[in-house]
């Protein structure tokens, strides 16, 4: 394509357990994803999905193959190198993860306080622009439990977006939603990924967003391939 991918996955292969209990996860798993692409990557429960997911958003360690995000080899990544690849890569999950204590304002700006360079103001700011992006600029005071779910899941878009992230990884966006709300959260992040040039990695189960997708991946017993797109 004539582009440096942002994730380069080549026979990376994933074990859970110890000893007689170890067990394969992913086979020898390749892929290549590159700047401004949407994937979704869809395949039945218990399939290797979110681990792979997880492995590419250096949540986990890369036992096995290489696995490159960003330009950086992620094994045998020290701490110190797996840190910044963190820091260019938004996270929105299937339960929205947001903190029942914290405003929704709050909820976005704690993605803005991993980045030290950015002044608390400027932060305050940003969070409060990116949750009227989303739509809920009523609401950025409102704790989580006076959100719906539609509702909770745009904060945890904005979120995942406000620190303009090179790479959005999105656990089952959609799983608790209805259709309608899921639709809306999913136009709307690829709308605003589109508008910052990010690339976006779905794992769903969601039939009803696969048209969103520039590809589809589908991840079977562990192993991984291409879908076309009908």
């Amino acid at each position: 394509m004539g582009q440096e991918p942002v994730i380069a996955i080549d026979h990376v292969s994933h074990y859970f357990g110890r000893g007689r209990l170890r067990k394969q996860i992913l086979f020898q798993v390749c892929e290549t994803i590159y700047p401004g692409e949407i994937v979704i990557m869809t395949g039945p429960s218990g399939s290797g999905k979110t681990t792979l997911l997880t492995l590419i958003g250096a949540l986990r360690s890369t036992q096995e193959g290489s696995l490159q995000v960003l330009g950086q080899q992620l094994y045998r990544a020290s701490r110190n190198q797996l840190v910044p690849v963190r820091r260019n890569i938004g996270y929105i999950f299937q339960a929205h993860n947001l903190l029942h204590s914290l405003t929704a304002r709050q909820n976005v700006q704690m993605s803005l306080d991993l980045h030290s360079k950015i002044e608390a103001g400027s932060a305050r700011q940003r969070s409060q622009q990116m949750l009227e992006a989303v739509g809920l600029g009523e609401w950025v005071n409102s704790y989580p439990h006076h959100l719906s779910g539609g509702q909770k899941q745009r904060v945890a878009i904005a979120r995942a977006l406000v620190s303009r992230p090179k790479i959005v990884l999105a656990d089952e966006p959609t799983a608790a939603l209805d259709k309608h709300s899921g639709r809306e959260v999913v136009e709307l992040m690829q709308s605003l990924a589109k508008q910052q040039g990010c690339t976006i990695l779905i794992v769903t189960h969601d039939n009803r967003i696969l048209d969103v997708a520039d590809r589809i991946i589908q991840m079977e017993d562990g192993h991984l391939s291409s879908k076309a797109l009908s």
